[in-house]
């Protein structure tokens, strides 16, 4: 029953905060006002007053924005608790095995060096607008793919392997990023640096149609692993005495995780800090059962990272402040108060 209102408590506070989120700006709209011209759009009217000028703001410039928020930060969060189940560790996320550094090292070389060729200027294949997206997320793929290639031995993958495995690329992807970089002209310096800090400015309805499917799919089938997860935190073999199915296991979280970090970092760049402390903050109300951990990460992700926009849009308006830079610096105290906690709780139970 308390895991019931736990879950009900942040779907309502996630509800809310996209309400209030929504209304927020330079051209404030009311969360009245905000319902009103939501149920407008199905047909549904209520006696509040606004005008036009308001619904499109609302529409098409605010509305994408946080709807994207909540998609990436549901997916960054499920994601993290899904690595971390995975290793076993509650220190992990997905930049352990290179997803979002082998994405960043070829958004990189898209801005420096392929956006420049004039094959791909001329091209009508992908065009210019979503180059960057396309190579994006087709880098956090080929990571992914070459680090779990790598850490397989005898038709096996090693979860040890794995995670030097992807040390190792994460490494080489740093370094790489690094010597593209070194050979960018100011602006394309400039691009490469806001981008790979985070943001979700520019934010379409198109862009939120391209990255819903890569949340909303893994989303939905993480929590259907669930139990897998549970039984695998005993170890690989007592899960497989178990009747787990490890090997398709770790296949699945690694695709479904991929899918997810890689279309967040193509949309948004790089945003740290929510697959980490997410799980942390939750873990420490409702427990490490993956059943309740998953979908109430989504939830709380989906919270924390529309209101880490709103400070990333406000704190400086009418500049905006990178969301990777909010996230880091919200995310990093309350991860060091988690971890005191923790601490404590450890000295007692001693």
């Amino acid at each position: 029953m308390k895991s019931k209102r736990i879950t009900i408590g942040l779907l309502i506070l996630m509800i809310g905060t996209a309400i209030i989120a929504s209304g927020i700006g330079a051209m404030h709209i009311s969360p009245q006002q905000v319902i009103a011209i939501l149920l407008n759009q199905i047909k549904i009217h209520i006696p509040v007053t606004y005008d036009e000028g308001l619904a499109n703001v609302l529409l098409q410039i605010r509305l994408p924005r946080v709807v994207a928020a909540m998609l990436i930060g549901s997916g960054l969060a499920v994601a993290g608790a899904a690595m971390q189940g995975f290793f076993r560790n509650p220190m992990a996320d997905p930049t352990l095995i290179g997803i979002s550094f082998g994405a960043s090292f070829f958004a990189v070389l898209t801005i420096v060096v392929l956006s420049s060729l004039p094959i791909l200027n001329n091209s009508s294949l992908i065009p210019k607008y979503y180059l960057l997206n396309v190579t994006t997320f087709g880098g956090a793929c080929l990571t992914s793919f070459l680090v779990f290639r790598l850490s397989k031995t005898g038709g096996r993958s090693l979860i040890t392997t794995l995670l030097l495995a992807g040390l190792a690329i994460n490494a080489m992807c740093r370094a790489l990023t690094d010597l593209v970089t070194y050979v960018a002209n100011d602006e394309q310096l400039r691009t490469a640096t806001f981008w790979t800090m985070g943001s979700l400015g520019g934010i379409t309805w198109s862009s939120v149609l391209a990255l819903l499917p890569f949340m909303l799919v893994p989303i939905i089938l993480l929590p259907r692993l669930a139990k897998s997860l549970n039984a695998f935190a005993l170890g690989e073999q007592e899960a497989a005495y178990l009747g787990i199915k490890v090997k398709r296991l770790k296949t699945m979280i690694v695709v479904l995780t991929t899918l997810m970090v890689g279309a967040s970092v193509a949309i948004a760049g790089v945003i740290g800090f929510v697959g980490l402390i997410v799980p942390h903050m939750l873990r420490s109300v409702t427990g490490s059962d993956h059943r309740l951990l998953l979908p109430n990460c989504a939830l709380l992700g989906a919270t924390l990272l529309t209101l880490a926009d709103v400070v990333s849009r406000t704190i400086i308006a009418p500049a905006e402040l990178p969301i990777g830079i909010v996230t880091a610096v919200i995310g990093t105290p309350v991860f060091v108060l988690l971890l005191i906690k923790q601490k404590k709780q450890l000295r007692l139970l001693s």
